[in-house]
């Protein structure tokens, strides 16, 4: 009988997994110790079972630990020693750290950077350009306060909001913060590492003239949007060359004053208007790039846009909509855990020749989850006739 050349000895869940090696987790069990008083289900379990969830988007704890049925007697062919119980899982979503997720996802990110950038923004810049915004997610429960008013029973939502930054030729977060919904945005540039060489873009929701001070005073590029209500003084009106893109209306220097410990002090900005055909829309932006050409100044705030593309995805194609926990660290490792297997869908989709919408990728794995089919053969050809291996049949 002949052998398919797509079948594979693991299966779509296994093949997927296994781009998460065990001298990774082991290291980031050992570093935040998070399999203190476990004698079961330990950190590599919790992990593929969280894995699992969001692969195939379960909305509550009884679909993971049934669904996971599926592995019995196969838990060697996934790595796995412990299907978990609905109660297990629970406890475990409760207490474990949620720093051994977020260390998982800064090494994937780390081993797999390679495979994920596209250079070329950097070296048309010679900068590396990097993106910073925020999305909030709604829980049905006050556990983190949300924004907006009560309803009418008096009752009220929480939210979450994730910020994150995304270098603009990886297009997966490499810093994430997990606030609650009312925290200000502002707050978030704290946490931005400064050098000569990154460019930071922005909604005007970070609009913060100290932080923008500091960038200036550590040579660090940045790109937002001015306040309507913005007050500033004008200085220099700079001429637009004829080679400059037809969209910029205006190139100015601009003023504003630096409240900081009291004392007020000027910083000055460049202040650029422009008016984009696409959306019919007029935009003003403000940056500490003096060196750079106002079009393109107006195009990197354009790049921006691809981080809300992310939220996005993110959003649609993995479970953010019901959380397995009604607690602050069980909602943490959730999203941890989409965005470790967004980064793993990302890895698969850079590697592969033929080109495959995002939604697409997910919805086939999640189909054939179990199935064992070699992922990247059949998603390179998927309508060529399974052909059989020559050397079985002869």
């Amino acid at each position: 009988m002949g052998k398919n050349k797509y079948f594979s000895t693991k299966s779509v869940f296994g093949q997927l997994i296994s781009l998460l090696d065990d001298s990774m987790i082991s290291t980031a069990v050992k570093k935040h110790n998070s399999d203190r008083y476990v004698k079961h289900f330990k950190s590599q379990d919790h992990l593929f079972s969280m894995v699992f969830c969001c692969l195939e988007k379960c909305n509550s704890l009884r679909e993971v630990s049934s669904g996971m049925l599926g592995l019995s007697g196969k838990e060697e062919t996934v790595r796995i020693n412990h299907l978990p119980k609905k109660s297990t899982l629970s406890d475990a979503n409760k207490i474990r750290k949620v720093e051994f997720f977020e260390e998982i996802y800064n090494k994937l990110l780390e081993k797999y950077s390679f495979v994920l950038s596209d250079s070329r923004v950097e070296i048309a810049l010679e900068k590396k350009v990097k993106i910073v915004d925020s999305t909030t997610i709604s829980l049905f429960k006050d556990i983190l306060k949300c924004v907006g008013r009560k309803s009418s029973n008096g009752k009220s939502k929480g939210g979450i909001k994730s910020h994150s930054v995304i270098n603009a030729d990886e297009k997966v977060p490499n810093l994430v913060w997990f606030t609650a919904a009312t925290t200000h945005d502002h707050q978030f540039l704290e946490k931005l590492k400064c050098d000569e060489n990154t460019v930071y873009i922005f909604d005007k929701g970070y609009n913060d003239y100290k932080a923008f001070e500091h960038f200036t005073q550590q040579k660090t590029g940045f790109v937002t949007r001015i306040k309507e209500n913005a007050k500033y003084e004008l200085t220099q009106k700079n001429t637009i060359p004829e080679k400059i893109h037809s969209g910029v209306l205006s190139d100015q220097i601009i003023e504003v004053e630096v409240d900081k410990e009291g004392t007020k002090g000027k910083l000055k900005l460049r202040k650029i208007k422009y008016y984009d055909r696409e959306y019919k829309r007029t935009f003003e932006f403000i940056s500490n790039l003096f060196e750079f050409r106002a079009d393109t100044i107006a195009a990197l705030y354009k790049i921006r846009w691809q981080i809300e593309l992310l939220f996005k995805q993110i959003k649609q194609n993995f479970p953010l909509k019901y959380f397995l926990g009604d607690n602050e660290n069980a909602i943490k490792i959730q999203i941890y855990c989409v965005l470790i297997v967004n980064l793993l869908m990302g890895v698969i989709k850079k590697s592969l020749k033929r080109q495959w919408a995002f939604s697409n990728l997910v919805s086939f794995c999640r189909i054939h989850l179990f199935n064992y089919i070699h992922l990247t053969k059949f998603l390179e050809s998927p309508e060529k006739d399974w052909e059989l291996d020559p050397k079985i049949n002869g």
